[in-house]
């Protein structure tokens, strides 16, 4: 009888048997082995915080002290749908120059019903230049180009019009005025409409309005310079001994006070991980690490978004903009630049943005050059950097914006704030505090981050409107 060793004759055996020396996997059971610490990928290089200069604001609010200025109405207008049915939020009104501070809703209400809703295609032009100005319009959704005569008799580009803006206003308060340019659809367009005849007809309704219109056009005489801030009088190039006019600098009686936010979660962590999984590393100082991360990342969310301080809801309408074609040309971004053009410090843009200018830019045979910041190389369009920023939204229809900023108090730009000196800071402006151990044996902490942004004048700010990306690839 011949008796066979199983295990011999198996291919472990067989290993073991011909092994000279202890095995890579027996040997890494003794071995301690190298671990990284938690990774996380919502972290990003947070350019936006970085960039921004910090003021300290004692008392957790800044008043932003301004010369006084006469004008009115700078925001977009808003509207509903019921379907294809669109109608304007009589409220939403208040953001047509003149009726910024009127308070009458019935008034509003009344107005809000006469207007009319329209079609208009591709290429088809809406008003045309000379023509009588006797109606206003409200674009809901769509494109349009202000055309206007050169100097040449040749046609130019006045600007573009998106949604919530408006053109036309100025038959509210005056009935004989003409077009000074041509409007032409660049997309399908929806408007309201508002007939001059269609205002005339309130009578009862529109007395409340007429006056206030009349006041407001008395108050818009007063001298203000271009900025439509309260002039300063002065003499120059005079001879001899002429009486000099005097003068004073008139400030805002209200000032905007911006008053910091708060981002805010609470850290739990089991006494017994602290207490025995606590070798090679710290279980309460990693957990609190990817916290503070992630509270980073909603802050500068915040300062990007955030309705009441965010810049792209704090960029005044006059310095906001859209693309002429769709997707970000350098004709764009100059258009930026010569809003921002008192020392501008930087664009923001998406990725995904800043990847579609780089098509565009190939498509002309224009390829910018980088610039070094601080040892990145990172792209830049004239000399000024463009910094990504995956926290500025881009919509279902892949549209975004691209922002260019002037910084610092120096410069009248925009300036971050936050409050340093917290009771247990643990970062700049981000405090951790312990609220003890529950009857579950689980430890609290509450980690807080306080922090706003401020724009100083509103040149400090520019938005680029309904970048299109366009397809990838």
């Amino acid at each position: 009888m011949t008796v066979v060793d199983a295990g011999r004759d198996t291919p472990a055996g067989r290993d073991a048997e011909e092994r000279l020396s202890l095995s890579t996997a027996a040997a890494r059971n003794l071995a301690t082995t190298t671990k990284s610490v938690p990774q996380m990928q919502e972290i990003t290089s947070r350019w936006l915080l970085k960039l921004l200069p910090w003021v300290e604001t004692k008392g957790g609010a800044f008043r932003v002290n301004r010369r006084l200025s006469y004008t009115v109405g700078d925001g977009r207008i808003t509207f509903t749908s019921t379907g294809a049915q669109i109608r304007v939020i009589p409220e939403e009104l208040r953001e047509l120059p003149v009726l910024r501070e009127f308070d009458d809703l019935t008034a509003l209400r009344s107005l809000a019903d006469r207007f009319s809703q329209q079609e208009f295609s591709a290429g088809e032009v809406i008003v045309r230049q000379g023509q009588e100005a006797d109606r206003l319009f409200l674009l809901a959704h769509g494109k349009v180009s202000k055309v206007g005569q050169g100097q040449y008799g040749d046609d130019t580009v006045l600007g573009v019009l998106a949604d919530g803006e408006y053109f036309g206003d100025q038959v509210l308060a005056d009935g004989n005025a003409h077009w000074e340019f041509t409007v032409k659809a660049l997309t399908k367009c929806t408007v309201l409409v508002l007939p001059r005849r269609a205002y005339d007809q309130m009578n009862g309704d529109g007395g409340s309005l007429r006056a206030h219109i009349s006041r407001l056009l008395s108050r818009q005489r007063k001298p203000q310079n271009a900025h439509g801030e309260a002039e300063i009088a002065m003499s120059a190039g005079h001879a001899g001994e002429p009486r000099l006019p005097g003068t004073y600098v008139a400030y805002e009686e209200s000032p905007r006070e911006y008053e910091l936010s708060v981002a805010q979660t609470v850290l739990r962590v089991h006494t017994r991980v602290a207490d025995l999984f606590n070798e090679p590393m710290n279980q309460v100082e990693q957990q609190l690490r990817l916290t503070v991360e992630a509270l980073r990342e909603k802050q500068e969310h915040e300062l990007v978004n955030n309705r009441e301080f965010g810049l792209l809801h704090n960029a005044d309408l006059r310095q906001r903009t859209s693309t002429r074609a769709g997707a970000p040309t350098p004709d764009d971004l100059d258009e930026l630049l010569s809003m921002v053009w008192k020392e501008p410090a930087f664009f923001l843009a998406h990725p995904r943005a800043i990847a579609a200018f780089g098509r565009e830019c190939s498509k002309r045979g224009v390829y910018p050059q980088n610039v070094d910041f601080h040892g990145h190389r990172v792209p830049a369009w004239r000399g000024v950097p463009i910094f990504p920023c995956n926290k500025i939204p881009v919509t279902d229809t892949r549209t975004t914006s691209v922002l260019l900023m002037r910084t610092g108090q120096e410069n009248q730009g925009v300036v971050g704030l936050h409050q340093t000196g917290l009771p247990d800071e643990y970062q700049p402006g981000l405090n951790v505090r312990f609220m003890g151990i529950n009857e579950q044996a689980i430890m609290s902490y509450l980690v807080s981050a306080y922090y706003s942004a401020a724009v100083l004048v509103p040149d400090a700010l520019a938005v680029l409107d309904n970048v299109e990306l366009g397809l990838e690839g």
